[in-house]
């Protein structure tokens, strides 16, 4: 089976999360560059806590994911000027985050993935992200790909622990050797993985390589590679 990462791998946010920040701040009269804020939401996206958490319950669930957001978005806004009404441009944003239209797949996910569901193969997705990703693969319409969806803010780990790829290899009861794992970062991705003991492959869209992991630069790739496999 095949094992992706989401946000990067399969889809990303239409323009940049700096562009989205501002276009829904500047009727609170921030007047900050876009630039800026996308340097301000990498260091602070960078800076925090795994997004993970030790509760079960999914309301419970649901309230981390929410406050973990917030304080990201507020360590943003920390950086480059704080405002009033605060909340309620954050209660903005957040919905917005959750709704199909602030994403859009890379040109070649929806082939790739048909071209492995014709293949027989069973299909996963291991991301750091929250259960907003449910509703966001639904409408852009490739939910039906995927057998299993195991997201950190629920799996109690956060990528790269091996603990998640663990979880997810458990949903399908296959082994390690049996999966494959496609994404987009070397740490969270390609070394989780390995140390789950599953092939992982690194998807790397730039130009430059990247010595001593392989590597594919589109995920059309993924087809030959199974292939082969």
């Amino acid at each position: 089976m095949v094992f992706f990462d989401a946000v990067g791998t399969l889809l990303r946010v239409k323009g940049s999360v700096g562009q989205v920040y501002l276009d829904h701040a500047r009727k609170y009269g921030v007047r900050v560059s876009e630039d800026a804020l996308q340097q301000a939401f990498q260091r602070a996206f960078a800076d925090a806590p795994p997004l993970a958490f030790l509760v079960s319950d999914p309301m419970e669930i649901k309230t981390c994911e929410r406050l973990w957001w917030f304080d990201v978005v507020h360590n943003v806004f920390y950086r480059t000027g704080m405002f009033e009404d605060f909340d309620k441009y954050f209660d903005e944003v957040f919905s917005y985050f959750a709704s199909p239209q602030a994403w859009e797949l890379y040109p070649e996910t929806l082939q790739t993935l048909q071209a492995l569901e014709e293949r027989g193969l069973e299909l996963g997705i291991v991301s750091n992200f929250d259960s907003r990703l449910y509703e966001i693969l639904l409408g852009l319409g490739i939910d039906r790909f995927f057998e299993s969806v195991t997201l950190s803010s629920s799996a109690g780990a956060a990528k790269p622990s091996l603990q998640i790829f663990k979880r997810a290899l458990a949903k399908h009861g296959v082994s390690a050797g049996e999966a494959l794992h496609i994404g987009d970062s070397l740490r969270e991705d390609v070394e989780g993985a390995s140390a789950a003991g599953i092939k992982a492959v690194l998807l790397h869209r730039e130009e430059e390589a990247v010595s001593g992991v392989e590597t594919i630069r589109n995920l059309t790739e993924v087809i030959s590679l199974v292939d082969r496999r």
